[in-house]
């Protein structure tokens, strides 16, 4: 039994569903909260968006830090422990902090929108800046800042919309990925 749930959490293919999973379910409680309903839609379709990708980030940022701290103690861990814990941090924090930002924007409390703004700007440039791969998971950050400064109704439906659609294309790409069983990098083709 530890074998496997050792084998699930080292499951890098996984974690994508995953934290997809657990995003759509804190949203999901978000939307329950009355004071979520009694806030303006604008603030409730942020606050969605940005605990969305938060929790996914954090979640896979923590993830992250989970197996480089298995393999380490296993043993197994074949980059350097001084690149993999910062790159785990450098997602996690932030993106748990954009989740704790979202839940506090829904009782209009100051400050909280220029969070959000500043940390899905660091998430988006952190994930690209790791490698142009990452452009799918960077994506809700910009959308998620498009929506923040757009002007007109119609403009932030339409950005809701696309988030909407990336965020179940992204979820299908991750169960695709997670049923084909290969490594991340099998995946690309680098292995």
């Amino acid at each position: 039994m530890r074998h496997r749930i050792l084998a699930a959490v080292l499951n890098e293919g996984a974690w994508l569903a995953w934290s997809m999973a657990l995003s759509f379910a804190m949203a999901g409680v978000l939307a329950m909260r009355p004071r979520w309903r009694a806030a303006p839609g604008r603030t409730r379709v942020l606050s969605a968006m940005n605990l969305f990708y938060g929790a996914m980030i954090g979640t896979m940022g923590s993830g992250h830090l989970l197996a480089v701290t298995i393999k380490l103690v296993q043993g197994t861990l074949e980059p350097s422990v001084w690149v993999m814990y910062p790159l785990g941090l450098v997602l996690a924090l932030p993106g748990w902090w954009l989740a704790a930002a979202a839940w506090q924007s829904i009782t209009a409390s100051p400050g909280t929108e220029t969070t959000a703004m500043r940390l899905n700007a660091w998430l988006g440039v952190s994930l690209l800046a790791l490698g142009l791969h990452n452009f799918p998971l960077a994506a809700p950050a910009a959308l998620n800042l498009a929506y923040q400064f757009h002007s007109r109704r119609a403009i932030g439906w339409t950005i809701a919309g696309v988030a909407i659609a990336a965020n179940l294309a992204l979820f299908a790409g991750a169960m695709i990925f997670w049923a084909s069983g290969q490594t991340f990098e099998q995946f690309r083709g680098l292995s």
